[in-house]
């Protein structure tokens, strides 16, 4: 296993999967995969390095899994962590998101962690302040730590990424964590099937990546390729649909829903993933939420440790 000594990725901030080289990526799962082990030392260094700087989450959206992660990762380095409020912040006098962010380094944050509900908003964010920033997810285009804890999930499982084949069922055409992961899995030698109705993933998807195929059909797209290995099942992102672009949560259900019977259509040994919040009932059944295939807890339980690795990694420049 890789260690976070004297290693660090290549850009200053975290913003998106398309900037990270396939070195970049396997050392932030390998650091990710060193910290898991029961007495860490490679933990234990970076929290020497880390300890007593100061982490701000901002959040612009909802988040439990991201936002939380983030303090706990935090926390297992010795950082100090801030959330700022932002119901109650500057924001609401009219306060800019660049000029907040300004405010908060210049009280001595050296990491910010970004959400926000515009696309760009972190990359406008890493161009003007000195500090590290890490994109936790804007509007519908990047969350890379979401793609960093399904690949190091999926690593875990199976041992390897390259040549399996990885299912993406719902709407990516408003999912941020389908592109992100797309771009990522590929890099790393997946092929992906992208499912769903045709407004929520238009043909013209297949260009995200190397190794992409849509699929309008649920059972054509999880037996292609020998069948899926991996399925992941995305929200209804309902709050970014400007009209609605499905007849309803039932008809979704019916149609494109992941259930006991319709897993069958995937390779025999397919796991099954979520970023949540889960729609029981709706994207996921409960039982198959709740079965052995579903490593969906499991993905929440290495968001702190993607995160701390990031962390640890982006620090390390300045250490």
């Amino acid at each position: 296993m890789s260690s976070s000594r004297n290693a660090a990725i290549a850009a200053k901030d975290l913003l998106s999967i398309e900037e990270l080289s396939p070195a970049d990526i396997g050392l932030i799962l390998d650091t990710a995969a060193g910290f898991a082990e029961t007495q860490s030392r490679s933990l234990a260094e970076a929290a020497s390095k880390l300890g007593g700087r100061t982490l701000v989450n901002m959040f612009f959206e909802n988040s439990t899994r991201t936002r939380t992660s983030f303090e706990i990762a935090a926390g297992r380095l010795g950082m100090r962590t801030v959330n700022l409020d932002v119901s109650t912040s500057s924001v609401h006098k009219g306060e800019t998101l660049l000029d907040t962010a300004k405010v908060v380094e210049a009280m001595g944050a050296e990491f910010l962690v970004i959400r926000h509900a515009a696309s760009g908003a972190a990359h406008l964010v890493a161009r003007n302040v000195s500090c590290r920033v890490i994109n936790a997810g804007d509007g519908q285009h990047q969350h890379p730590t979401q793609a960093l804890l399904d690949a190091l999930t999926i690593r875990q499982v199976f041992g390897r990424i390259e040549g399996l084949r990885v299912a993406i069922v719902g709407d990516i055409l408003h999912s941020r964590v389908a592109r992100s992961n797309t771009q990522l899995l590929t890099r790393l030698g997946a092929t992906i099937a992208l499912i769903g109705p045709r407004a929520m993933v238009p043909d013209a998807m297949s260009a995200l990546a190397p190794n992409v195929e849509v699929f309008h059909d649920l059972r054509s797209g999880l037996e292609s390729a020998g069948g899926a290995h991996v399925v992941m099942c995305l929200r209804l992102q309902l709050e970014r649909h400007r009209t609605p672009i499905f007849p309803s949560a039932a008809e979704y259900r019916r149609t494109y829903g992941l259930d006991e019977k319709s897993i069958g259509w995937a390779h025999a040994d397919a796991i099954v993933l979520h970023p949540g919040p889960v729609n029981r009932g709706v994207e996921l059944s409960s039982g198959l939420l709740d079965s052995r295939r579903s490593f969906v807890l499991r993905q929440v339980s290495n968001g702190p440790l993607i995160r701390a690795a990031v962390l640890a990694l982006l620090g390390e420049k300045r250490g």
